[in-house]
């Protein structure tokens, strides 16, 4: 999910503080809220595109890891200061971004931002737009100069239209366009965005070792066609070409 978190100093000194190298266990970060890329299923275990997607990750790596939910509001900090390896929540690659962690090669290609209206004839450029917080569609809004209401998850941001505070949602569309489809009263409007450069793995930059060897396993499901299979079956967005 395209999500934008802003840098501050502390994080930079977090990082001088994380644990670096390789782990007997490799903990992967995600929030676990945010369908289908990652979320609870009624078992109390993640699931989703992110979690099949990690767990091959590992596997192909020779790794042994175990899954970790944090809310999206401190999930980069809570990277920095050690207490996971390895974000894997739509986290989409950004220069800010890049300017306190590191990210692997992506695993996926930009997906689209959608608009979830209350009605067909709503323009963003006019209306109240929710999103959620530090994100890159909050930040597209705010830039924009547009209203923006944020939000600390996207369930609110969906609320927020359904009970009328917001005119509108601005999200990736393989998260809305399932909302759309079971709910009558809201529509995607035709209107879409393209922000941000792609999702990739979140890593702290001293952990330059997990990193490679992320980045081979994820050339190497590009190239036999098993990431493609993933984001067929979860409808994330575009396959990649063929290597």
């Amino acid at each position: 999910m395209n999500k934008l978190i802003l840098t501050t100093a502390s994080l930079a000194l977090f990082a001088s503080m994380a644990a670096a190298g390789s782990h007997s266990v490799t903990r992967l970060g995600t929030e676990g809220a945010y369908p289908p890329w990652n979320f609870i299923n009624d078992s109390g275990e993640v699931d989703g595109f992110e979690r099949e997607l990690g767990d091959q990750l590992c596997e192909r790596a020779g790794l042994t890891c175990e899954w970790v939910t944090n809310e999206w509001d401190s999930i980069i900090p809570n990277l920095v200061s050690g207490n996971y390896d390895v974000i894997i929540a739509g986290m989409s690659i950004t220069d800010e971004r890049e300017e306190v962690i590191d990210f692997s090669e992506n695993y996926t290609q930009p997906d689209p931002s959608a608009y979830l209206a209350a009605s067909p004839d709503v323009d963003p450029a006019n209306a109240v737009i929710a999103a959620q917080a530090s994100t890159i569609q909050a930040a597209f809004i705010a830039e924009k100069g547009w209203t923006l209401l944020e939000f600390a998850t996207p369930e609110e941001t969906i609320a927020a239209v359904r009970n009328g505070e917001a005119d509108a949602v601005l999200a990736d569309k393989s998260y809305l366009a399932p909302v759309a489809e079971e709910d009558s009263g809201l529509v995607m409007l035709e209107q879409e965005e393209l922000i941000g450069g792609g999702v990739g793995l979140g890593l702290r930059e001293s952990d330059g070792e997990l990193k490679a060897k992320f980045d081979a396993v994820i050339s190497e499901m590009k190239c036999d066609g098993s990431l493609n299979a993933l984001i067929e079956k979860w409808e994330i967005g575009e396959a990649f070409p063929d290597c």
